[in-house]
């Protein structure tokens, strides 16, 4: 009985004695947590780049009805790591603090011609547009727009002028998409960053029946955006027109700015603006980045998809604009250029203001107000012939989608819109045959007469 009349001992479970059981069940729970979280984060990433200490709070509660969040597109982003290389927030924060200080990257390097027209543009010859590629000394005067007032309350222009630093800016016109709030922002990005959101009557009517906002307010927020109102009434009839002014004369609606991001209505920023510009255009060392178009690489591409899909509707247009680029020097891309592509996804654009991107934006403003404001086809015109030669960083579409979240155009019905993706299953791809050690005058001339031909069977 001795024997039992000791202190009880409990042994240790037989299945928790085995190191190598324990390592597997740990190996097994880790792995559904992690698979788990995976499943349900909205980027696929369980890790992610964002800036130290983000605000966590919502930026702006929006009405149910708005529906700001709907019908993403899809990506296909192979894996969690990171395409590109994001530094310390607050190293950042002091690096940029300092450029914007520095008066050699004042935005005012450039004369602007002025005069009043009927135009916004100007409407400039063909000829008069080429005289100002080359230029050659600090005293010309450049074309680029506001030859007639940019249609703004003076309140508004007062705070666009009163913006120095960094800039983020985007447009809705004929009420075409929704306005989303940025995410991952730093604690200090609003002190350092401005967001302009401009809007015409159609889309302020939108917000006010959506209660986003109210139309009686003389100056308007909607979360980190500040809401200007541009007179639809004194601007250019096509919506589309109205959109391209902010987006590629930034640099005359913010002359105190120093860097600045174009981002379409359509996309969400999810990476603060600080880090993308620092990652993207000051470790760079370039005047602007902008993403390469997922599908095209020739100029040609792009202008026979716009009319084989009605992208623009002015087909004979689309031809006498690539006929008149082909006859004064456009080149088909090649391996010998210095760039990737001649085709960029212009949704997102980022820039150092300075005399040589300020320069490269009035030319390309100018041929889009003389032909249409499908921007990819004017690109590698200028980006090729403009001097001083801008330093550009085309970067992946990898890194595009892991900065930005791109949704559908939220207000037409499903059907009714077609994504990206969808739309490049459709679109022919055309052989590299027809632009390599070719004439691209004839070229152009040639598959522009097919490309018209086709669209109107």
């Amino acid at each position: 009985m001795g024997q039992f009349m000791g202190k009880a001992k409990f042994s240790t479970p037989l299945v928790f004695q085995s190191k190598l059981i324990c390592i597997s069940l740990l190996y097994l729970f880790t792995t559904l947590f992690l698979l788990f979280y995976t499943f349900h984060s909205p980027t696929e990433c369980l890790f992610t780049s964002s800036p130290f200490d983000p605000i966590q709070t919502p930026l702006f509660s929006y009405p149910s009805s708005y529906g700001e969040h709907k019908y993403v597109i899809p990506t296909y982003r192979s894996s969690c790591s990171s395409p590109v290389h994001f530094s310390d927030y607050w190293m950042v924060l002091k690096e940029i603090q300092r450029l914007c200080q520095n008066s050699s990257l004042s935005s005012r390097g450039l004369r602007y011609l002025k005069g009043n027209s009927k135009h916004f543009g100007g409407s400039l010859s063909t000829q008069e547009r080429i005289s100002y590629f080359h230029l050659l000394n600090d005293s010309v005067e450049v074309p680029c727009g506001f030859f007639k007032k940019f249609p703004a309350s003076d309140s508004d222009r007062m705070a666009m002028e009163s913006c120095h630093g960094v800039v983020v800016v985007s447009a809705i016109f004929n009420d075409h998409d929704k306005i989303r709030q940025p995410k991952s922002l730093g604690s200090k990005t609003l002190d350092n960053v401005c967001f302009f959101m401009f809007v015409d009557d159609i889309t302020l009517e939108g917000l006010d029946h959506h209660q986003v906002m109210s139309r009686n307010s003389h100056e308007y927020n909607v979360g980190v955006w500040r809401i200007v109102k541009v007179s639809s009434k004194d601007f250019y009839d096509n919506p589309a027109m109205n959109g391209v002014v902010p987006k590629y004369l930034v640099h005359r609606l913010f002359p105190n700015s120093k860097f600045s991001i174009w981002v379409d209505a359509k996309l969400q920023l999810m990476v603060d603006p600080l880090l993308l510009v620092h990652a993207l255009v000051v470790s760079q060392k370039v005047d602007l980045a902008i993403s390469k178009h997922p599908f095209f690489i020739h100029t040609m591409e792009e202008a026979l998809a716009t009319a084989r899909w009605k992208k623009w509707k002015d087909v004979d247009g689309l031809r006498k604009q690539m006929e008149a680029y082909c006859e004064n020097g456009l080149q088909p891309w090649t391996p010998n250029k210095p760039y990737p592509s001649d085709v960029p996804d212009s949704a997102l654009i980022l820039r150092k203001h300075g005399v040589n991107n300020n320069l490269f934006s009035c030319l390309l403003f100018n041929e889009l107000e003389a032909f249409n404001p499908r921007d990819q086809l004017a690109f590698a015109y200028i980006r090729d012939h403009v001097r001083p030669r801008l330093k550009l960083n085309m970067f992946e579409v990898e890194v595009f989608e892991q900065v930005a979240l791109e949704y559908r155009h939220n207000l037409k019905k499903d059907g009714a819109s077609t994504s990206e993706v969808s739309r490049s299953k459709r679109t022919k791809r055309v052989s590299n045959d027809l632009f390599v050690n070719n004439s691209c005058c004839s070229k152009c001339q040639k598959y522009l007469l097919e490309m018209w031909g086709e669209s109107h069977s």
